[in-house]
This record gives structure tokens, C-alpha cells and sequence, in this order.
């Protein structure tokens, strides 16, 4: 297996970063997760575009973005696989211990793992933890995931495979590493990026391919809704038949077979829309 690391490839095994590195002392970085498929990434340019405002947001010099794609394309090229997840991070590099960032430049790695289709369906719960919509990294996809950690394995312990928050007003707000949508009455909505939720590449082009409103919503929308259902890098569109203990029978649904018929015709047209 081989990774892009500050400038070129090197094999997995040998490759190495500072235990000084910005990243792991403080997690102070950034990421995006890109699917490939057949050797190909799925919307690299939005994710590409999404990294550099990150890195704005958290006040890090921007990527080089044709060093990063040039490395994304290394990568995919050195490990042929038919569904792989690209993971692109980008930190503060080697620093002294503490926040402050040192002047030693930035890390860049890129790396490619090995990934299975999704199922059509899963169950989700709901955490008592809550995102802060007004934080300072709120909206940034960053490395300070261990918030996450604690709540998708709350999840696995309950037979989930995502736990969604609420935000600190109690609307409801995103998954771990999801973007949530419910079915009221036939219509699609999700939740705005003003409750905090990351601004997902997959929810985007969802909301655009098939007319879903960003409205508010209570967390107990939850208990409620027609249908509901996730969207994410690896999950394309992947409709839920369980939330906490209530069982959402015949999933999916009309509505969200529907959006998972467009999202994949659309997809299969343009591997960079």
C-alpha cells in the first residue's frame, strides 16, 4: 500500500509522521473523505473546495489544491481497488507542545483504504450530546473527531451504525459523519447549515437533485417523520428503517427510493459535478 506523504509516495508501512505533529498533540487539522470507484473520486473538486475553506476557517495556510489532486491521483493510481475511500488530511505540522503552531510548515497525507457498498437500509440513535452551533470550528470538517468517536460507539453498542445530535437549542442537526433528511407529507427536508451541520458534499448535490427544503426541526421530528434518511460520502443516500426504539417499516420508503434512484442516476452521469 502506498501513501502520499509531504511531497511523494511511500510505502505505508514506513512512512512516517512526527509524534510532535499539530494534528495528533492538539488535533489540529483538517480532512475530506472522497469515494472512488474503478480508480476514479467521486465530486473531488467540491471536496477539494470544501478543504481549502476549512483550512481558512481554522486559520491554516490554504493547500496547495494541484499538489493535492496530483496526490490523490498518485494514490488512486498505486492502489487499484473498486471502491476505496480517499482520505485527504491536512494539519499544522510539527509544532511545540501546547496550541500554539510552530513555523515547520504543514503535513500532507493522502491515503487510500479499501471499502464495501453500504447497505440499502440502517438504524440510527439518538445521543443526549449536542453540537455547538456556534462554535469555532462548527462547519469545518476537522481532525477533532473524538466527540464523534464517543457517539457513533454508543451507536454500534445499540445495534446502529449512526447516532444523530441535536444542537444546543434542540433542532435537530447531523450525524457523526452524516447529513441527515426526513419525509413530512411527501416533501424532503434537512436541517440548514445555521444548526450546525456540516456542510456535506453529498448533502448538497442531494438537496439540488431532488428538490429538499433546509428547514428547522425539532429534534422529535425524529419521532414523527414519514421517512427518514442519511447522506454521506460512503453512504450516498441510504434511507433508515429504525430511530432509537421506533421502527420505520417498509423502508425505504417511496419518497426515499426515490432520491436514492436520482442520486445514483446523477452521480453515474457526472463524476465531478
Amino acid at each position: 500500500m502506498k501513501i502520499w506523504l509531504n511531497g511523494g509516495l511511500q510505502d505505508i508501512d514506513t512512512a512516517r509522521v512526527s509524534v510532535l505533529d499539530h494534528g495528533l498533540t492538539v488535533g489540529d487539522g483538517i480532512f475530506e473523505t472522497v469515494k472512488t470507484a474503478e480508480g476514479r473520486p467521486f465530486a473531488l473538486t467540491r471536496h477539494l473546495d470544501r478543504l481549502a475553506r476549512s483550512a481558512r476557517g481554522l486559520g491554516l495556510p490554504e493547500p496547495d489544491l494541484d499538489e493535492v489532486r496530483a496526490a490523490c491521483a498518485a494514490v488512486i493510481d498505486a492502489n487499484p481497488m473498486p471502491l476505496g475511500r480517499l482520505r485527504i488530511t491536512y494539519t499544522g505540522g510539527l509544532s511545540p507542545l501546547g496550541s500554539d503552531r510552530g513555523d515547520q510548515g504543514q503535513t500532507l497525507v493522502v491515503a487510500l483504504g479499501e471499502a464495501n457498498r453500504r447497505p440499502d437500509t440502517t438504524a440510527v440513535i439518538t445521543v443526549p450530546w449536542t453540537r455547538n452551533e456556534r462554535g469555532a470550528l462548527t462547519g469545518l470538517k476537522t481532525t477533532s473527531y473524538a466527540e464523534n468517536v464517543v457517539a457513533l460507539a454508543r451507536a454500534h453498542e445499540q445495534g446502529a451504525s449512526e447516532a444523530l445530535f441535536a444542537n444546543t437549542v434542540g433542532q435537530l442537526c447531523e450525524g457523526t459523519g452524516s447529513n441527515v433528511f426526513v419525509v413530512l407529507d411527501g416533501e424532503i427536508h434537512t436541517p440548514p447549515v445555521a444548526s450546525g451541520c456540516l456542510a456535506g458534499i453529498t448533502r448538497a448535490l442531494a438537496v439540488d437533485w431532488t428538490g429538499a427544503r433546509e428547514t428547522d426541526l425539532p429534534l422529535d421530528v425524529l419521532d414523527r417523520a414519514d421517512e427518514v434518511f442519511l447522506t454521506s460520502t460512503l453512504r450516498d443516500v441510504q434511507a433508515v428503517h429504525r430511530v432509537d426504539g421506533r421502527e420505520l417499516p417498509g423502508a425505504p420508503g417511496p419518497v426515499t427510493a426515490k432520491a436514492m434512484r436520482i442520486f445514483g442516476e446523477r452521480a453515474a452521469d457526472d463524476l465531478d459535478p
